[in-house]
Formats: structure tokens, sequence, C-alpha cells
């Protein structure tokens, strides 16, 4: 299967969330968007469920904004979408860091949440 719009548009609305959140700031809405097991590896030792995420974004500076853009996207199943991004976090006081991320978004009754989320560093 290739990227549709639908897989975009499901990716999008998570990812929009996500962006403000943590553009904002705010590691415990960040957290929400995520499931409750949901696999998170930042650039930092990976953590299973809310807590770690909310604790990863809580360390990230103040500041911090994060710029994305989906480049794939599949449907591995009935509520279940992958995506593969390109994302740019700034910073007020060092260059931007550029890097891949792998994200897997599950519908859970009638929204959507993060239930892996994988960033690579490229150099």
């Amino acid at each position: 299967m290739i990227t549709t719009a639908d897989d975009t548009a499901v990716l999008s609305r998570v990812l929009d969330r996500w962006k403000a959140a943590v553009d904002g700031h705010r590691p415990a809405d960040v957290a929400a968007l995520f499931t409750e097991d949901a696999i998170f590896q930042g650039l930092h030792p990976y953590s299973v469920g809310r807590p770690g995420v909310a604790a990863y974004y809580a360390s990230q500076p103040p500041g911090m904004k994060a710029a994305y853009r989906i480049l794939e996207t599949r449907r591995l199943a009935d509520g279940v979408v992958l995506g593969y991004l390109a994302v740019e976090f700034s910073f007020r006081d060092r260059s931007p860091l550029e890097v891949k991320l792998s994200v897997v978004v599950t519908r859970v009754a009638q929204d959507w949440y993060l239930g892996h989320y994988q960033v690579s560093r490229l150099e």
C-alpha cells in the first residue's frame, strides 16, 4: 500500500496536536496523545507508557518547537497507520536538530493515539 490522503489526514490530526503540545512545552498533553502502553524512543533510552513520554518532554528546553513533514504512510491494518516523517526541532539558543520519525497510530474508541514513536538522527 502507498501513502493515501486518508492516512495522511489521520496522522496530521494526531501530529498537529503533538506539535501544539510540544511547542507549548506541555509534557502531560504530549503524553496524553500516546497509548497507555506506547513504546517511545526519543534521543534517550526508550520507555514504555505515558509517564516516560511526559518525563522526556519535561526535560526538553522551553522554547523548543517542532515542524514536521509526512514523507510516507502505510495502512498496516484497520485502525493502524504507520507514518514516516522528517522533523525539525528548533531551539532558542542553538542550531535546529533534524531527525526522521517513525510513528504508529492506533484507533482507540473514537480517537487515534501514538502507540509507537521512534526517532532516528541521521548525519
